[in-house]
């Protein structure tokens, strides 16, 4: 549910679209980061 709008790509832009997958991977990097420090 978190990544609902990645999950279905509304963005008709390829760069909209890039820039939604790179959000998203940050959440996840910066969430495991924080739980191992």
């Amino acid at each position: 549910k978190h990544f609902r709008r990645v999950a279905t790509r509304y963005d008709k832009l390829a760069a909209n679209f890039l820039a939604m997958i790179q959000l998203a991977s940050m959440r996840l990097w910066l969430r495991a980061y924080e739980s191992t420090a």
